[in-house]
């Protein structure tokens, strides 16, 4: 399973990296957005297109998914061609990011237009990540489409679970990888039951597109998403942190260094 580091933080990108453990990037506007404004309080002037060729760099040739942000077939293929011309070659690692379906509920006539873009892109040998992807009919779509990844968002389908049945939560929250009785989404019972869903069609029908679970809440998430299959797991900072704690592990390590023979400690020296 390879993991990617959902952040644009340079900061947070460099340290995930130096633990050798990272893949690659995901972002989106709203992160690169975030990223440069904090920059820009501690007097940076850098741009975000200075920015966005140092997220590349950093990762080192890893891929780094980077979003469009039109609503029509045209605009979201233009974008593409524009973020993937000016940026791909300072590492040759641009993977460009398009919605599923772009329509917002009032431009139905173009609920297929992510699924054509991503199709002419592939045809141009562009790698594309499939985003907001809610059922396993949508990433059979994407697949047949052409994307190299899908990105199935684990946390917010348990989010819109619980929200159907009138929970109140934090989205940190655990929810039940197996679900809880009676709540379901035409079929699927959780997050990572989406994600075990789409795994299962990717492998049944021979497809290269790699599914990348997405909108991880938690390290126990991340985990079983990992033992249902999931290709790649995009992990933000603070969970991918998360996941080498235990309390056994810090009882273990002040024991282990209490117990320390003096002779065998001066091999060190």
């Amino acid at each position: 399973m390879e993991f990617f580091v959902d952040t644009a933080d340079l900061d947070q990108i460099r340290e995930s990296y130096a633990w050798g453990i990272v893949d690659g990037v995901t972002t989106n506007p709203s992160l690169i957005k975030k990223a440069v404004e904090k920059l820009r309080k501690d007097g940076s002037s850098l741009g975000i297109p200075e920015y966005i060729e140092n997220i590349l760099r950093v990762a080192q040739g890893d891929p780094v998914s980077l979003e469009v942000i039109g609503l029509t077939a045209e605009e979201m293929y233009s974008q593409a061609m524009t973020l993937y011309e000016r940026f791909n070659p300072i590492a040759e690692n641009v993977v460009i990011k398009i919605p599923v379906n772009p329509n917002m509920g009032d431009n139905p006539e173009h609920a297929f237009d992510g699924l054509s873009t991503i199709a002419r892109l592939a045809e141009a040998g562009i790698p594309v990540n499939t985003t907001l992807i809610f059922t396993p009919e949508q990433a059979l779509l994407a697949a047949k489409a052409g994307a190299a990844y899908v990105s199935p968002f684990a946390g917010r389908v348990d989010d819109d679970l619980r929200k159907m049945a009138g929970e109140t939560f934090d989205k940190t929250d655990y929810y039940p990888a197996d679900g809880v009785e009676g709540r379901d989404d035409n079929g699927i019972e959780s997050g990572v039951d989406l994600v075990a869903r789409c795994v299962e069609i990717m492998e049944i029908h021979g497809f290269e597109t790699q599914v990348l679970a997405a909108s991880l809440r938690n390290p126990r998430q991340v985990r079983e998403c990992a033992l249902v299959g999931s290709h790649v797991a995009t992990i933000p900072f603070n969970v991918l942190s998360a996941m080498a704690e235990h309390k056994k592990t810090v009882e273990g390590m002040k024991a282990f260094t209490a117990d320390i023979v003096p002779e065998y400690a001066q091999i060190f020296e």
